[in-house]
């Protein structure tokens, strides 16, 4: 597989490589600096395939062909030869499983082997990793919102930012917690589940009962095939009884005519699936619908009637989420696209790389923004836990340190306070990275796409409120 990097990445290849310390022993990290959305925390994702093209990495002939066309002519033919040799087999990179919870300032990757290699893989990893743990988190925070019980369904890849961003706003979001994908390539591809429903544009291709062919349905139970749409048609004159058109008067022919179908499949030993809106006041609606189907139901003696599911659609956002909850609704099913997968309030989760080693000697960036600089040396990462379960403080250390164990006392310095220690004794103590890539192999079995996503769903579970409320989060100290 060709390297996914920028022409700066080979520039400064070529400087190390010249100053012959290409192969000088390096670390570096990868977080972002602030939670996406206003919140505090972010989803690690893109683990897997980040380690799938680690495998691949190498220069192949026509890669050195094109490098040779591009760079200076002044690039030492050694250079494009050391090139056609290179891979990642000295690269060992850890990582917090994927589906973590992770939060600002904490590396949840880091990357060691030679200078050059290392420098090199920077774009790739943060391109495959930006993105996946930006759509998760959008699709967490959709969840949330949501509630655990309401069907969750990402159907943006018309919306998506090309067919590769909407392969993985699927595969993203089923781990964030969404339900099912209309995606059929990602249904095939990751064993998501796919659902849909109709278009406009099937009812509005109709234009009389004429066209409505085949018209016969086999009963459920067997025997003769019956006229199916005159079947509908007879229960369509029964179903405008009192308080069906008067409690939902802008259904006029819509909400009847599914009854009359539904009740009239329910005759042959069939169950409707469901119904959808996608305009209007969707809460209202939906409360509306429910009443009307409640009352057909108990006035043909037809108890399932009641809970049969409603979806909505039609540019659903975080506020849509809230607004339903702040009306009450009726909705069990709720399909979101472009909210979900272009990420507007936040089109990007900022991921850096930053070096924090060379030659065993610690990095450090220093910058006049404060936000920029680097914390030096390659670090263990630790988790801490209170007494009810929920993470309270992650725990960054040098690798020499020792590690902290449940009961200690810990004198800590937290990020953003600068000169204040503050002393803490935690329940639990979870070191969070593993070692998945050594020796130019995958060396940790990586789990399934439903694992990494019940991971995920785990790993959220145990926030404290505080800090996974929406608006004003607690601020989560590392």
């Amino acid at each position: 597989m060709s390297p996914l990097t920028d022409l700066y990445q080979l520039t400064m290849a070529y400087g190390h490589w010249r100053a012959r310390r290409h192969r000088s022993p390096a670390a570096a990290e990868l977080f972002f600096r602030r939670g996406p959305f206003g919140g505090s925390f972010a989803l690690a994702a893109g683990l897997a395939e980040a380690l799938r093209c680690l495998r691949a990495f190498r220069f192949s002939n026509a890669d050195v062909a094109y490098l040779r066309s591009v760079l200076p002519s002044t690039t030492e033919d050694a250079f494009f030869e050391y090139l056609s040799t290179l891979d990642a087999s000295e690269v060992t990179v850890s990582a917090v499983p994927e589906g973590s919870v992770v939060f600002a300032r904490v590396p949840f990757l880091q990357v060691k082997g030679p200078l050059l290699v290392v420098q090199l893989l920077e774009t790739m990893l943060l391109c495959l990793v930006n993105y996946a743990s930006l759509v998760a988190t959008n699709a967490a925070r959709f969840r949330f919102l949501a509630g655990p019980d309401t069907k969750l369904m990402e159907m943006g890849l018309r919306r998506a930012q090309g067919p590769d961003g909407g392969l993985s706003a699927s595969k993203y979001s089923y781990i964030g917690g969404f339900d099912s994908t209309s995606n059929v390539l990602a249904g095939k591809l990751y064993d998501i589940p796919v659902r849909g429903t109709i278009a406009h544009s099937f009812i509005m291709s109709f234009t009389s009962l004429e066209e409505v062919q085949p018209r016969d349905l086999l009963p459920r139970a067997g025997g003769e095939p019956v006229d199916l749409l005159a079947l509908a048609m007879s229960w369509l004159q029964r179903v405008d009884f009192q308080g069906l058109l008067d409690t939902y008067c802008t259904k006029r022919s819509g909400l009847p005519n599914f009854c009359a179908v539904a009740l009239a499949l329910q005759q042959l030993g069939y169950r409707a699936i469901g119904v959808r809106l996608d305009s209007g006041d969707l809460a209202k609606q939906s409360k509306e619908i429910r009443r009307v189907l409640r009352a057909c139901g108990a006035h043909f003696q037809v108890p399932w009637f009641e809970t049969i599911p409603i979806a909505v659609s039609n540019d659903i956002s975080e506020q849509s989420l809230e607004e339903f909850t702040r009306e009450g609704s009726e909705i069990d099913m709720i399909g979101i696209g472009t909210n979900l997968v272009t990420c507007p309030l936040q089109p990007s989760l900022g991921c850096v790389y930053k070096l924090v080693e060379v030659n065993g000697s610690p990095c450090l960036k220093l910058t006049e923004d404060e936000e920029k600089m680097t914390i030096p040396g390659a670090k263990m990462i630790y988790r801490l836990y209170d007494a009810a379960g929920h993470p309270f403080m992650d725990l960054m250390a040098l690798e020499e340190e020792p590690s902290p164990s449940a009961g200690q006392e810990l004198v800590v310095h937290v990020l953003g306070q600068l000169g204040e220690t503050r002393k803490v004794v935690p329940t639990t103590v979870e070191p969070l990275h593993r070692t998945y890539f050594r020796d130019g192999q995958v060396c940790e079995p990586l789990p399934s796409l439903t694992e990494v996503r019940t991971h995920a769903q785990v790993s959220l579970s145990l926030l404290n409120p505080a800090h996974r409320r929406h608006h004003d989060p607690q601020p989560y100290p590392v």
